[in-house]
């Protein structure tokens, strides 16, 4: 029964993907009714914190571009990618990795998400490659983070070994730096280049798109004003603060004696830049909700809220027969530990539950600690189902129709830099290990 549901969902993602737009929320709703209605399954509760940071993030983002902040960074960003355009697949994975290492959270990387692709487009770079890459960077950081609720849980669990949070980030930093790195050389050269790309090609020949694409000013064109400015420096303001409460949680409010969480910090912190943006630097309020950060942002909203409740819906209802699954497949063999943390979140979307329920069970296997903790990073496998969060809004933001979800719904944009940067890290963190 678990396979003919999970055929369900996923040819509830490919008709979705097919449909485009809104199709992947509203195909998400089709398959909770089957799930629900037909096979009995109760619906778990919906992303609201993940929907809502993500709701902050694009007012903000969508009332700096308002004011002309997002064409200025436009200019900065392609200014300098004028040497050297390909180093955009580098950079933005490095941004969205120290953003995530310091928050705990891979969800700020939404605030450069729309960036990373408009600089993209605007350079004639394929935005594919820089916009697959921070994904997965913004992922992969999490086991980097010595806040992210996945890193603490490990060293909790390898502390009676002697394994200090030092030994652990020792390994992590990095096997998970050095990895992306390499997967960044690779992909920056897959798939053609954006003039050459038959969807961009195919999407030039609408009139409307077209004149969308032409409507775009040349840099040389941009008039830079004195709110463009000030829109970026309280944006970048935001974004620092966040990642800054994020390393210190002591800089948060305490309730019950426990810091306010990051859910909360985000959303706080975004929609009162988005306020203060407009407050000072008084852009066309209707320019807010009519430019494409906004269209964007609010098509990825629907599409997670349908798709990743699906996908957390069907896993509820069947989460304690993949635990065991897999658990029992590194008691019959301790070597497949890295594919078992994999399989596992893939399926709960959750570092830290899948750090939970797998490091217990190798350390009563006696794997040494320094297996555990060089395939540490194979928690992230979010990305072999395009269902998260950064995922699908990655997908709406490229309005080129590079970054896509494919035919047969696994031959994604996220899958190659995925398995590269899964592969090139746990191969650093072994020979790190062996070091150390």
């Amino acid at each position: 029964m678990f396979l003919v549901e999970l055929l369900v969902v996923l040819s509830c993602i490919l008709i979705g993907a097919r449909i485009g737009g809104i199709g992947l929320g509203v195909m998400g709703g089709v398959g909770l009714a089957v799930l629900s209605f037909g096979f009995g399954l109760q619906p778990t509760h919906p992303p609201i914190d993940v929907l809502l940071m993500i709701m902050a993030v694009v007012a903000a983002a969508a009332t700096m571009q308002a004011a002309g902040g997002l064409d200025f960074l436009i200019k900065i960003a392609t200014n300098i990618l004028r040497k050297n355009p390909r180093h955009i697949t580098f950079v933005a994975p490095l941004v969205t990795y120290v953003f995530t290492m310091m928050a705990g959270t891979g969800h700020v990387a939404y605030s450069v998400l729309p960036v990373i692709a408009e600089v993209s487009r605007k350079s004639g770079i394929r935005p594919a490659r820089p916009l697959g890459m921070a994904v997965i960077a913004s992922q992969f950081a999490i086991v980097a983070s010595p806040i992210a609720a996945a890193v603490v849980a490990c060293v909790a669990f390898l502390e009676p070994q002697g394994i200090t949070l030092t030994d652990v980030l020792s390994v992590t930093i990095p096997s998970t730096f050095i990895g992306l790195a390499l997967a960044c050389v690779i992909v920056n050269k897959l798939g053609k280049e954006l003039k050459d790309d038959p969807e961009y090609q195919r999407r030039l020949q609408d009139p409307d798109f077209r004149r969308e694409m032409e409507a775009d000013l040349a840099v040389e064109d941009i008039e830079v004003t004195p709110e463009a400015k000030k829109s970026v420096g309280l944006f970048l303001f935001g974004a620092l603060a966040v990642v800054i409460m994020g390393a210190f949680p002591t800089l948060r409010p305490a309730f019950d004696g426990e810091p306010m969480g990051m859910a909360h910090t985000i959303e706080i912190v975004m929609l009162s830049v988005g306020a203060l943006i407009i407050l000072t630097c008084k852009p066309d309020g209707n320019a807010i909700s009519q430019g494409s950060v906004f269209h964007a942002g609010m098509r990825a909203i629907v599409a997670i809220f349908g798709i990743a409740w699906l996908g957390d819906t069907l896993i509820g209802g069947h989460g304690e027969m993949v635990k065991e699954a897999v658990s029992g497949l590194v008691e019959m063999a301790p070597w497949t530990f890295a594919f078992a943390l994999f399989a596992l979140s893939v399926m709960v979307n959750s570092q830290g539950a899948t750090t939970a329920v797998l490091v217990p069970v190798a350390i009563t296997l006696g794997l040494p600690p320094s297996m555990i903790i060089a395939t540490f990073v194979a928690v992230n496998g979010y990305f072999f189902i395009p269902n998260y969060g950064p995922i699908i809004a990655s997908i709406d933001f490229d309005r080129t129709g590079t970054t896509r979800i494919g035919k047969y719904i696994f031959n994604h944009s996220f899958m190659a830099p995925g398995l590269l940067s899964m592969v090139f890290s746990i191969a650093c963190g072994l020979l790190i290990t062996q070091v150390l």
